[in-house]
This record gives structure tokens, C-alpha cells and sequence, in this order.
């Protein structure tokens, strides 16, 4: 497309008028050509060519581009920073080394306030005190059994039993408080009677004792002892009983209401009265009026189980053959972790696989007072086992406190007096239909808070 002369002369002035054209680069005809487009040109003017550092931006600005009207004029890429530039910079700069600054101050802090904790843990240790931090979990690893091509089974005892076993049996031995300490069934014989006849006070008194709590069997065991004959011999100087009537002939001869009667209080009394006379006919037929010294001979008794009868081979006869497993002993060494049983024979079998002899016979006594004091069936005392907070028990209960120890919360109610007062108004109102004049009663009360 084809311009005219006037247009491109126009175009030629407006690019050399432009601020953003370089000045540096105006040739001898384009100043020629803005003075010749000036009004009143007659020619003999002449146009000088200015020097290279002169530019015209220099010039008022009234000629300047409509686009560049309010903004800022536009500068090469490759300028020099400007005053105002290195100001902002230096500013910028001062901004981050204050953020680093307090980055560094957050982390000092920290510091501190951790050195400070370790000083108090370390003066609460120098007193005597334990600084409250958790202790690590520690492994709980049950046993293990693995069985040979010819059919031995080998045991693997579970992880820290035996720092657990320690503990608690110090505890016990610290505090024999529990009922079994006192009125277990190895200690319910008579004392005086002869050995024969305190063997099997021990067997009555396992008998009696399932299903029922030690206090209600040593009651019981005491009736029997006194009240199974009519008119015992008694002390002429303290009135007691001189020798116990629980004796084979004597339960034998007894008439099962009266025996009933003597041990109403247990559980299971019925059925316990028909066994105790069974097995009394029986030690007195086979056993010469003694208790049979095997664990098959007691578990062939009628009543008596195999609880039982290691219990008794421990307690009668002096013979660790096999590990007595109540309720306790069953419930307890599943809560530590120690194996996965269901009943409590399950349980005896892996005890006995793994668990040294010598504490076949202490260990029953040991759990079963544990589980009576501390270690309950309902409502565990986690706060006063050995075992807390050393990450041994598997089931132990985070948080618990003493009740002695916990803090007393007092409620204070403020006692507030309130005044009310009443006011009555009366209102005279016109009806406009019937002109009859209606009176209503106004109340308006007022309320009054007042702090005793």
C-alpha cells in the first residue's frame, strides 16, 4: 500500500519527537525535516546537529507521546542502578536479615527453655525426685513353642518375665496384705492335728474353695474344725476346742443337712457336701483314711480338679509336680503378655514349659494375692503396681492416680440475695364500641442482685 509524502514525513517527526527513540541516532535530515515541518519555515534556517550526549528528553514534555502521558519514562536494559534503586535494595536486604534475626532468637529460645528442663531433671534426680518423663515401652514378646519331629515340645520364655516376676514378687513379700496371705487353703489345717489328718484339711479346704472367696472358705473350715460334732472337748482354762473334729469318721457319721448348714456359704454348697462325703468314703476304704499321693490319684477324686490336685501335691505333700492356675494366675500372665490362652489349663501347660521349677510352688500365692489387691479382676489399681510406668505391662492403665494422691477439688457457690419489687399501675381504657370503661392491671418488676 502506497503513503504519501505528508504521512510519512509525519511519521519520520513523531518517531524523532518520541522520548523513546534514541537520540544518539538523529541524522542531519530528520532535524532538517522537523524544521521544514514547523510552521513559517522560509528556508533559511538552518539545523545544527546536536552532540551525542544531548538528547531530548531534556525538552519540555508537551510534545511527548499521548501513551507515555503519566508513566514513567522508559530506560535502556543495560542502565545503571539509580539512587532510588539501591536504596529499595539495601532496604530489601535489611528486611532478611531481620527475619533471619528472629529465626535465630526463636531458636535460642528453644534452646534455653531445654537446657532448663534438663538442669531440673537433672536437680530433681540429686534429691532424691523422678523427673516426670515416659519411659520407653519395652519389648513384650510372648513365649514360644515349636515342636521336634518326635513330638518334644521346646519353650521360649517371653520377653522380661523375669524383671515383671521380680517386681511383683518383692511387692508381695513387701506387702502381705492380700486374704490369701492369711487364709489361703495350705494354711487352714489344724495345727495340732496329727499329719495325716492336716493332708486332708488341705484337701477340704480346695474343695470348698472353688468359686468362693478365701474369707468365706478359712469361715467355713473354722465351722468345721468346731461345730462338725456336737459337744467337742474344749479347754477347761480358755474354753476353745482342744482337737478339730474334721476328721474322715466324723464326716462319714454326719448327717448331710448339719453338713450343708456348716458350709451354707459357700458356692456350690450343695454339690460340695454330696463330694465331701464321697471322697470321704473313698480315702477311707482304698487310702486308710489318708489322701492319695499322686496327681492321678486326686483328680480321680469326685470335686477335685487339676488345680486342685497340683495345689495339693505342693501344699499336703511337698511335691512341685505341676503348677496350681486359678483365675488369677490365668487372667494376670495374659494381661502381662506372657502367652494367648483361653482356659486356664492352656495356660498351666505353657507355664509349665518354660517357667523355672522352683517357683512352681509360689508363684499361685504370689498372683493370687496380687490379683486381690492390686491387679483386680474389675477396676485395676495400675497406680499402685510395681510395674508402672516402666513399660513392662502390657495392660497397663496410663494416667491412673492414687486416690490419696488426687487433688482435692473444692466448688465455692457464692451466696447472692435477690430483692424483688413489685410495683402495681393501673390503666383506665376506653373501649370505642360499647363505651364501657375497662380497668387493667399493670405489674412491672424490677430486679435486684446483691452480693452477700
Amino acid at each position: 500500500m502506497r503513503t504519501s509524502k505528508i504521512s510519512q514525513e509525519t511519521t519520520r517527526i513523531f518517531s524523532a519527537l518520541s522520548p523513546n527513540a534514541r537520540s544518539t541516532r538523529t541524522t542531519r535530515s530528520a532535524a532538517k525535516g522537523i524544521a521544514t515541518f514547523a510552521l513559517g519555515y522560509d528556508g533559511t534556517v538552518e539545523v545544527k546537529e546536536e552532540g551525542p550526549d544531548s538528547t531530548l528528553q531534556s525538552t519540555p514534555s508537551v510534545l511527548s507521546d499521548i501513551e507515555d502521558v503519566g508513566s514513567p519514562p522508559r530506560t535502556s536494559r543495560k542502565r545503571k542502578r539509580s539512587a532510588d534503586t539501591a536504596t529499595i535494595v539495601k532496604t530489601e536486604h535489611k528486611a532478611t536479615w531481620a527475619s533471619s534475626r528472629k529465626r535465630q532468637n526463636v531458636k535460642h529460645q528453644k534452646q534455653e527453655a531445654e537446657i532448663e528442663q534438663l538442669s531440673e531433671a537433672e536437680s530433681q534426680a540429686e534429691i532424691g525426685g523422678s523427673p516426670q518423663t515416659p519411659r520407653r515401652s519395652q519389648p513384650k514378646l510372648p513365649a514360644k513353642r515349636s515342636k521336634s519331629p518326635g513330638g518334644t515340645a521346646t519353650y521360649v520364655p517371653p520377653s522380661n518375665w523375669e524383671t515383671i516376676y521380680n517386681l511383683v514378687r518383692d511387692f508381695r513379700r513387701a506387702n502381705p496384705i492380700a486374704p490369701v496371705d492369711t487364709m489361703g487353703c495350705e494354711d487352714l489345717y489344724w495345727v495340732t492335728a496329727p499329719p495325716a489328718q492336716k493332708r486332708y484339711h488341705t484337701l477340704t479346704a480346695l474343695m470348698l474353695s472353688s468359686q468362693t472367696k478365701d474369707t468365706v472358705t478359712a469361715a467355713a473350715m473354722q465351722r468345721l474344725h468346731t461345730e462338725l460334732i456336737p459337744n467337742p472337748p474344749l479347754d477347761p482354762g480358755s474354753g476353745k476346742v482342744l482337737h478339730s473334729s474334721l476328721t474322715i469318721p466324723n464326716i462319714l457319721a454326719c448327717d448331710p443337712v448339719h453338713l450343708d448348714s456348716l458350709i451354707g456359704k459357700v458356692g456350690f454348697h450343695n454339690t460340695k457336701t454330696k463330694h465331701i462325703q464321697q471322697v470321704a468314703q473313698i480315702l477311707s476304704t482304698r487310702y486308710n483314711n489318708d489322701i492319695p499321693d499322686s496327681i492321678e490319684g486326686l483328680v480321680s477324686l469326685p470335686g477335685v480338679g487339676p488345680k486342685m490336685g497340683y495345689l495339693c501335691m505342693s501344699a499336703a505333700w511337698g511335691q512341685d509336680i505341676g503348677i496350681g492356675v486359678d483365675v488369677h494366675v490365668h487372667r494376670i500372665t495374659n494381661l502381662w503378655g506372657w502367652h494367648v490362652t483361653k482356659a486356664p489349663e492352656q495356660t498351666r501347660e505353657w507355664l509349665e514349659g518354660w517357667l523355672p521349677k522352683e517357683k512352681w510352688h509360689e508363684i499361685n500365692k504370689v498372683l493370687v494375692g496380687f490379683g486381690q489387691t492390686v491387679c483386680l479382676p474389675v477396676g485395676r489399681r495400675c497406680g499402685e503396681c510395681p510395674l508402672a510406668g516402666k513399660g513392662l505391662c502390657k495392660a497397663e492403665i496410663k494416667g491412673w492416680v492414687k486416690k490419696e494422691e488426687r487433688k482435692k477439688t473444692t466448688t465455692r457457690v457464692k451466696s447472692e440475695k435477690v430483692e424483688i419489687e413489685v410495683e402495681q399501675e393501673k390503666a383506665v381504657l376506653k373501649d370505642e364500641d360499647d363505651d364501657n370503661v375497662l380497668t387493667e392491671k399493670k405489674v412491672t418488676v424490677k430486679e435486684e442482685v446483691v452480693d452477700s
